[in-house]
């Protein structure tokens, strides 16, 4: 039997096709988060596997539940989620579509034909043909000090200049690394921080 991967790319290459044609990308994108993050839970990936219960059932709990937990009006774990998915500490601000009868139309399929378990890789290869359709980047930036928005939006336009992409931040804070911070991009690795500073100099003295 094919492994989760193979068989998620198609279903993966046809939501992305669908969603860039139509502009709407993010928003299926969105819930593909969502979705990923309640299959992989263990009670419901149980539920799901339960021959008891129907496949429309399966795909409208998904549905319903983002259309509550994210659509709504209410703040919720889900919110904060998306929001750091898109590097932004707001996510419960945001205000978010919901799901449309297309995409309703595709969690339905997945579920007809005992899919549903694929969202997570079906997310993971969706992501993956948003960022070469949009020759998007995540850049993920570790400092010794949480990011002002204005040092935010300065690295993003720096990185975004310097790669000729369109940059998506996601941040964490490690403050033994005393002050500045480190910045991953796909292999490469930028370290200005006061940590790997002191370092350097550590080895050339003992050079």
């Amino acid at each position: 039997m094919a492994d989760l991967s193979t068989l998620a790319r198609p279903y993966a290459k046809a939501a992305f096709d669908y969603a860039n044609e139509n502009g709407a990308v993010h928003e299926w994108e969105d819930f593909l988060l969502v979705a990923s993050t309640v299959v992989n839970d263990k009670s419901f990936s149980t539920w799901l596997d339960n021959p008891a219960v129907s496949a429309e059932h399966k795909s409208a709990a998904l549905v319903d539940l983002y259309d509550s937990q994210v659509a709504g009006d209410s703040d919720s774990a889900f919110k904060q989620l998306l929001g750091e998915s898109k590097g932004s500490r707001y996510g419960n601000s945001i205000s978010y579509p919901k799901v449309s009868p297309q995409l309703n139309n595709f969690v339905k399929q997945l579920a007809q034909q005992e899919r549903l378990a694929l969202l997570p890789e079906v997310y993971e290869h969706y992501r993956r043909h948003k960022a070469i359709s949009l020759k998007q980047l995540d850049a993920y930036v570790t400092s010794a000090y949480p990011l002002t928005d204005e040092q935010r939006q300065m690295l993003q336009t720096r990185l975004a200049t310097s790669l000729n992409a369109s940059i998506v931040i996601h941040e964490s804070v490690d403050p033994s690394l005393l002050a500045g911070a480190t910045i991953k991009v796909g292999d490469k690795i930028i370290d200005d921080s006061m940590r790997g500073k002191l370092q350097q100099l550590k080895t050339q003295l003992t050079a």
